[in-house]
């Protein structure tokens, strides 16, 4: 055999390196484990059509309250509180998305930071 075969072509990546590696992935679960309990607890409120909708939702897409003006319950017009709802809800997980992404982001470091 020459000199240098049965090296590994990758040199010093074994060892420390790799134990090193594990360290950092650990790390970075725990942080991430702890950003996800934080966004559960996380209340993000949205509204729509002025205020006649309100609702409540954690940063991890659960919606908590939904309240209604009484003022805009109108037996002839479900429609248009059909859509203040989906608007206030679509809103709420806009916003709970947004915070998800810029938690999970500053530990990843923006790599797979939609998968949260």
């Amino acid at each position: 055999m020459g000199k240098g075969m049965g090296r590994s072509p990758f040199g010093n990546m074994g060892g420390m390196n790799m134990g090193n590696l594990m360290k950092q992935a650990q790390k970075m679960q725990k942080q991430m484990e702890e950003a996800q309990a934080a966004l559960e607890s996380k209340i993000i409120e949205t509204s729509s059509g002025g205020g006649a909708v309100k609702i409540k939702i954690t940063g991890k897409k659960e919606i908590k309250e939904l309240k209604l003006n009484p003022e805009i319950v109108d037996p002839d017009d479900v429609e248009m509180l059909e859509d203040l709802i989906l608007s206030a809800v679509n809103e709420a997980i806009r916003q709970a998305d947004e915070l998800s992404n810029e938690t999970m982001g500053s530990i990843t470091g923006g790599i797979g930071a939609g998968l949260f």
